[in-house]
């Protein structure tokens, strides 16, 4: 089935996860998660490292396959069993953007940006890198928009972290994504070009009117960033809220279990306490 951008489940849901689960042997690394995300949310997972948050959005992007559960995207299901041409079709619409940049440094700027389109386009003219003009305009325009058009012919490998993961922003925009996936997209950056690259994801994501989803180990950046903060401990998501109700105990038991502190006011629209045991 193809993918219907105007089709959107329950209201203006961009992405729809229920009960889904993903185990490694006896590792359950995503345990029953379900939740929404609507159009130009900017939601971001925060918990301790192996909590589940970076299998969740492989799971969502297919780059490994679920066990149990479903995923939709504007209405359209992402099946376990899609074919190359759906799940390359799909995959057009999730801007993923990386922690490592998943540049190709022998090539441009600008060569790296264009990649973007390859989802769009018939393998030979992908391979010969026969770009149509109009994409190549738009290739320029967002590489402007994020500040490197004076890096536009430089090699990949010549840039700093920070222009590096400006061209994988780049790179995921020109998809025309009605969701941008983040995968710590900052945490091989120093805290000033943090700072920026938050800026310039959350700035074109509202620009845009895309949904966002980002993986964070920064709780800080998290609230500042963020209209929407879900936390994860042991597979289970056990926070879900706007991100001005995530208080420091709420956090504590994020990502230490402690569950001492932890008050009904904290938990307030937020986490479903008689849903979750306390770990």
């Amino acid at each position: 089935m193809p993918l219907d951008n105007n089709n959107t489940d329950a209201g203006n849901n961009i992405l729809s996860v229920s009960g889904l689960k993903k185990h490694y042997g006896a590792v359950k690394a995503v345990d029953g998660v379900g939740f929404s995300i609507q159009a130009g949310e900017i939601v971001t997972i925060i918990g301790r490292s192996g909590a589940g948050k970076s299998t969740l959005m492989r799971c969502i992007n297919r780059l490994v396959q679920r066990d149990e559960g479903s995923i939709s995207l504007c209405g359209t299901e992402i099946a376990n069993d899609m074919s190359h041409r759906q799940l390359c079709e799909m995959r057009t619409k999730i801007g993923f953007i990386f922690q490592h940049f998943n540049l190709v440094y022998r090539l441009s700027v600008f060569q790296n940006v264009m990649h973007g389109r390859l989802g769009y386009m018939p393998t030979l003219k992908g391979i010969l890198g026969r770009y149509a003009e109009e994409d190549k305009e738009k290739a320029y325009d967002i590489i402007k928009s994020v500040g490197l058009e004076e890096q536009l012919y430089k090699r990949a490998s010549d840039l700093s972290g920070g222009q590096k993961q400006r061209v994988g922003i780049a790179r995921a925009l020109i998809q025309e994504p009605v969701l941008l996936m983040c995968d710590e997209p900052i945490a091989s950056l120093d805290p000033v070009t943090s700072r920026t690259i938050m800026e310039l994801i959350v700035s074109q994501a509202r620009e845009r009117g895309i949904a966002c989803l980002i993986n964070l180990h920064q709780v800080d950046f998290a609230r500042e960033y963020s209209t929407r903060i879900i936390g994860m401990r042991q597979g289970k998501i056990v926070f879900d809220g706007p991100s001005d109700t995530l208080t420091d105990s709420a956090v504590a038991f994020i990502y230490e279990g402690d569950s001492q502190h932890f008050s009904e006011a904290d938990s307030a629209g937020s986490l479903q306490k008689e849903e979750y045991a306390f770990v």
